[in-house]
């Protein structure tokens, strides 16, 4: 047996659950800036 075993490579598998996470909170916070300007500058 190998005593060099390493983890699988998952950078893949992190960025993909990063983006899922990220994209909607973006949009979230985007649409509150957005919302917020309306409502202050009428």
């Amino acid at each position: 047996m190998p005593s060099d075993s390493s983890p699988p490579n998952r950078r893949g598998l992190i960025t993909l659950a990063w983006l899922w996470v990220a994209a909607p909170l973006a949009y979230g916070v985007y649409e509150l800036v957005h919302k917020a300007t309306q409502l202050f500058t009428g």
